[in-house]
């Protein structure tokens, strides 16, 4: 599956609508844009932006879908059911249906601590062209427990809209491949880039791939549009050469993701 991954500073729909159209002109299925990308991430109040999963800023999402014919993973603010605010972010079918809703379940530092509730489902899942796409939001995968969970659950291609700000570019260029090759999945990765507000991103999209290679990377600087294939049969032969997930001894540590007890 072609994958474009668009790094930019600039959100709203209009920058997605010509995303996903150069994204499906070079033979994309599917499209993968930054954290919160329909509103920017330095919001005064999110909840003033926040709105439900069906509301029209997703809706025009999903008419950009549609009209293109290619999958669109957007960032949003959220409003619950409940009331609350989510940093959120969906995958939009091709044809313009909503395939996933993931809540961000580990909040970065005291604005978004202050500002946004924490989801508490974390394998988001659904399928597309035979691979199964898992979503988490930038800090998310910071955390070997959550990708190690995607990867148990079958998750083929981990799909990451991002906000990482300088100086942590060593997430970017270091630990996103190691988390690829560990866990045996895709980890496609979409950052910001530029200033917003008092945060300046680091840019450093990318695709890593589990034999340890990263197919395609943006610079720190600029907007790019990367395009990158997910290789089903790929990822099947390097499971088969790397057998992480097979020769994992759980029985030796039952206790190792909790904070109470040393295993």
């Amino acid at each position: 599956m072609r994958i474009a991954l668009h790094q930019s500073g600039v959100p709203g729909p209009e920058t997605l609508d010509d995303a996903a159209r150069r994204a499906a002109a070079r033979g994309a299925r599917l499209l993968l844009t930054p954290e919160l990308s329909l509103t920017g991430y330095a919001l005064a109040d999110p909840a003033e932006a926040a709105q439900p999963a069906d509301g029209p800023g997703p809706a025009a999402v999903a008419a950009i879908a549609r009209r293109h014919g290619v999958a669109v993973v957007h960032g949003y603010p959220e409003r619950g059911e409940d009331g609350a605010v989510h940093n959120s972010v969906q995958l939009i079918g091709p044809e313009g249906d909503l395939r996933a809703n993931y809540r961000k379940t580990h909040l970065y530092g005291p604005y978004e601590r202050a500002h946004y509730t924490a989801g508490s489902n974390l394998c988001v899942q659904t399928e597309l062209d035979g691979l199964t796409l898992g979503l988490l939001v930038c800090y998310d995968v910071e955390f070997p427990e959550a990708v190690r969970a995607h990867a148990l659950a079958g998750t083929d291609v981990l799909l990451v809209p991002t906000a990482l700000m300088r100086p942590y570019d060593t997430v970017a260029t270091t630990l996103v491949p190691a988390r690829a090759v560990e866990s045996q999945l895709y980890v496609a990765y979409a950052n910001r880039v530029g200033r917003e507000g008092e945060f300046d991103f680091a840019g450093l999209s990318c695709l890593a791939a589990p034999d340890g290679t990263v197919p395609a990377r943006a610079d720190g600087s600029s907007s790019a549009l990367l395009l990158a294939d997910a290789d089903l049969a790929a990822l099947r032969a390097s499971r088969e050469r790397n057998p992480y997930l097979a020769d994992r001894r759980p029985e030796l540590y039952p206790a190792w993701s909790r904070t109470d007890r040393t295993p």
